[in-house]
């Protein structure tokens, strides 16, 4: 059976018309001939949306009851059973209600696809699960309904319906999107200009990704290698050189002149290719630092493994679709230049359509600085191997001639032999002077005329030409083995220290420490020390026993000055001393001086304290140590961001406070103010009536006024936390009555459900007072006249629960979390609700009292408000 196609339309936000435009693809899919059906369109009573369904065939939905309230959804069962050819299921990231068939409703659509069924549906951006926190940081909201991106990459087509946000804030104030008592607040949260704004890069962002997927697929499927300029894509070529950094910056630049008028500049992309055999090539440190500039630049860094450094640079360009590549002018000197034509010209003359910018640098030309090959055995195999060569000669050279005569072809093989054991032993060296002064010994004894160093016969000169250059070969072959089995272990060993670095850093929560920890315990060092600028910006240390009492030394051994981690360092006197924070201060001898000292990045200094290291250790600690900047600078942007979301917070409190400010504390102060000047006025005479109705106007505004200050003001100093708590054991039969007699005649319409036998509470009486009576005036002021409030109380452990419940409109689960947010007041658009802060105050007064209050959805409709206190007891905290 072929598999049904799915076509989504992807939405920046509600009400940008995706359910509409889908519709509309129905219409002419019916008019074509093709049988369409609708399994569920959720209209949310827009008038037009309504109105495309009037000619469609609409199925009916699935009812499932649920916490005694019915609900509706799709019925897979319904839609197989009629098999049509298309199917239209609205609202892709839905979670359906538990004791459905599947938990999501892109479950039941990928069951529909899988029948054959072609599906139309539709989705928001926010409810991509990739970009879901991306808008949540937007937007201040959290969706709680997401679906796994690849289900939506999945699909045949993916259409975008896009609004621009002027349009969409004028649809939402006409009516056509939500009901009105909804829109003022719609659009003063979540359908603010900046909002949309950033929720549309979003979605255009998205689905140009996919686009770009799409076009990727088709290239492979089609095996076009050839590039398409669809994008400016700027490759730069690493060697691990110096030189680097000049063609990273200038690739960057590239990248933004290249790039096409509000695109956000060309691609970036850095690579190196590596040799095949993973054996020691480019400095690892400096590749670091690379990747964290080309990173910086908002590029990518790359490694590709290849023998054919051209081929495999093109190979990769053209697999990215890249339009151009950069790449340093040789270092190489003019007479290796006139040997080989080198990289950059070959890759240009194998391009084709790929722009290649060749870029000078300080060290073109200038050819590579000749360095100093290690030999590749220890000193002690060496040394065994001239011993083997002087002793093992001259004894072979003795037995052959004190023993049987034997042919030259057969002395030559013997001493072919010695010359491959002693490449076995000693390495290069000792094999070279063995097949020379073997070569002089074959020749003197056992090649006529004997006793001379000369040769007789033209076949005896090729003979020992040959054993003299197998004997070479055979050295050289087994020395460069050595070489690279040596070299094959020390890269194993760098790659499996560096894989526990990452792990270690992955899994540690301060990354710096970790990795210098990690550091210090693979090299066994006594300190490894950040200093940047002078300063100590981070420093582990071996953990060691107390110190002993410190011994008086000579004032010319003391230092000027301890070194404390704030303080800068000074130039290395002979002796360190201790950090100020340490047990009694000493010196430390000179041999605890930085045994390496690496410099990073800039005035960014590593220091080493310890043994003496190896110098080839340091090409891994400089590894380290470019690491060890990249967590420095992501600690610093996580303290930065630390720092300035509280300043955030405060400005947007701010702003909310000065809105509340402008309405709602002026309002009550207007109506005293006009009250009061209407009594003081001579021009006109009040009667008592008059007079007492002023004096109650004024007296209930002020009253007003004073509730609000007197809320804005416990708000403050919750923030500040300096609100005073005198908790005490009280029990919720005796404070819940108390706080329903302050609401009045009200109060008493509400209905108590509290156990005689609940245990005592443990709080603050008046303030858990304040908190029922905020959310009691809230649930009477959101539940109908005919179903009042609920209260009730129920013991849980060490906790007990009061819950108020009302049975009014409710609030959607993904819009919870704003209730608490001070100067928020959803579903409130009267002149008399105050600023917003009666349930933050209520959540800010609970939490002082070591409970918490979270919200429920009521069965059957409305919502529950739940305050979790503990119970009292000797351990309970005050």
């Amino acid at each position: 059976m072929t598999r049904g196609e799915l076509r989504i339309y992807l939405g920046a936000a509600p009400g940008v018309g995706k359910t509409y435009t889908m519709l509309e693809e129905a219409h002419r899919r019916a008019e074509r001939g093709t049988d369409v059906v609708v399994a569920l369109v959720e209209t949310h009573g827009r008038r037009h949306t309504q109105a495309m369904l009037a000619d469609l065939e609409v199925l009916p939905r699935r009812t499932i009851r649920y916490r005694g309230v019915d609900f509706t959804e799709l019925d897979v069962d319904a839609v197989l059973a009629r098999n049509p050819e298309l199917v239209i299921v609205d609202e892709l990231a839905h979670s359906n209600v538990p004791g459905s068939r599947h938990g999501k409703r892109w479950e039941d659509i990928t069951e529909l696809l899988d029948a054959g069924i072609d599906v139309l549906s539709t989705v928001n951006v926010q409810h991509l699960e990739s970009l879901n926190d991306v808008v949540a940081q937007i937007t201040g909201v959290e969706q709680r309904e997401t679906v796994p991106d690849a289900v939506v990459r999945a699909a045949e087509q993916v259409e975008l319906v896009d609004m621009t946000p002027e349009a969409l804030r004028r649809r939402m104030a006409h009516g056509n999107i939500y009901r009105p008592e909804k829109i003022d607040a719609a659009l003063g949260n979540y359908f603010r200009t900046g909002n949309l704004t950033a929720l549309r890069e979003l979605a255009l962002l998205w689905l140009a990704d996919k686009v770009e997927d799409q076009l990727g697929k088709y290239r492979t499927d089609n095996k076009i290698d050839a590039t398409w300029e669809t994008r400016e894509r700027v490759v730069v070529a690493l060697t691990g050189g110096p030189e680097g950094g000049t063609l990273i910056r200038r690739a960057a630049r590239i990248a933004t002149r290249t790039a096409a008028p509000r695109s956000g500049g060309a691609d970036l992309m850095a690579v190196h290719v590596t040799r095949n055999d993973g054996l020691a090539g480019a400095d690892p440190a400096t590749l670091a630092r690379h990747r964290v500039l080309v990173e910086s630049l908002g590029g990518s860094y790359h490694e590709v493994a290849g023998t054919d450094v051209p081929q495999a640079l093109l190979d990769f360009a053209r697999a990215v679709n890249a339009t151009q590549i950069v790449l340093g002018v040789s270092s190489r000197g003019r007479l290796a230049q006139l040997l080989s034509a080198g990289v950059g010209v070959t890759t240009t003359a194998l391009s084709g359509t790929i722009d290649v910018h060749l870029v000078p640098h300080e060290r073109a030309s200038q050819g590579r600085s000749a360095r100093r090959i290690p030999p590749a055995l220890s000193r002690g195999r060496r040394l065994a191997g001239y011993c083997t060569t002087l002793a093992g000669l001259p004894a072979l050279t003795a037995l052959l001639s004190l023993g049987p005569s034997l042919s030259l072809t057969n002395d030559i093989l013997l001493f072919l032999a010695a010359v491959v054991g002693v490449a076995l032993i000693g390495g290069l060296w000792p094999a070279l002077l063995a097949a020379v002064a073997g070569s002089l010994l074959l020749n003197y004894c056992f090649t006529p005329p004997l006793g001379r160093f000369t040769i007789a016969e033209g076949d005896n000169l090729l003979a020992l030409a040959i054993f003299v250059a197998v004997a070479l070969a055979v050295s050289w072959v087994v020395d460069t083995a050595a070489r690279r089995t040596r070299q094959a272990a020390r890269a194993g060993a760098d790659a499996q220290i560096l894989a526990t670095v990452a792990g270690s850093v992955l899994r540690g929560d301060r990354p710096l420490t970790a990795l210098l920890e990690r550091l210090r315990e693979t090299f066994t060092l006594d300190s490894v020390t950040l200093v940047d600028k002078g300063t100590v910006v981070a420093e582990v240390t071996r953990p060691t026993d107390p110190l002993p009492p410190a011994t008086p030394l000579p004032p010319t051994a003391l230092p000027t000055a301890p070194l404390s981690p704030a303080t800068p360092l000074a130039p290395s006197p002979p002796t360190v001393s201790l950090p100020a924070a340490s047990p009694p201060t000493a010196s430390l001898p000179a041999a605890s001086l930085p045994a390496a000292e690496v410099k990073v990045d800039g005035e960014l200094v590593m220091l080493l304290r310890g043994h003496p290291l190896a110098a080839s250790d340091r090409r891994i600690i400089e590894a380290f140590a470019a690491q060890a900047s990249v967590a420095l600078r992501q600690e610093r942007l996580t303290a930065e961001a630390a720092t300035a979301k509280p300043l955030a917070e405060a400005d947007r409190m701010r702003t909310a406070l000065l809105a509340a400010v402008s309405h709602d504390l002026r309002t009550p102060l207007a109506s005293a103010k006009a009250a009061v000047a209407s009594l003081r006025s001579d021009d006109v005479h009040f009667d008592e009536h008059d007079r007492a109705e002023l004096l109650e106007t004024a007296d209930e505004s002020l009253d007003r006024l004073t509730r609000l200050v007197t809320n804005l003001l416990d708000m403050s100093r919750l923030q500040a936390g300096a609100f005073g708590v005198t908790a005490t054991a009280i029990g919720a039969e005796e404070i819940v009555p108390r706080a329903l007699d302050d609401l009045g005649p009200d109060g008493r319409t509400v209905t108590l459900h509290i156990p005689d036998d609940l245990p005592a509470l443990h709080a603050d009486p008046g303030l858990l007072e304040r908190v029922l009576v905020n959310l009691t005036a809230n649930a009477l002021r959101h539940s109908p006249a005919a179903r009042p409030p609920v209260i009730t109380a129920s013991s849980h452990g060490h906790t007990v629960e009061i819950r108020i419940i009302d049975h009014g409109p409710g609030i959607p689960e993904n819009r919870w979390p704003e209730v608490f947010l001070p100067f928020q007041r959803l579903g409130d658009h009267d002149n008399h609700s105050g600023v917003g802060l009666g349930l933050a105050l209520s959540r800010g007064l609970t939490e002082a009292m070591h409970g918490t209050l979270t919200p429920e959805e009521t069965p059957g409709g409305g919502l529950t408000m739940i305050i979790a206190l503990p119970t009292s007891s000797p351990g309970t905290p005050t």
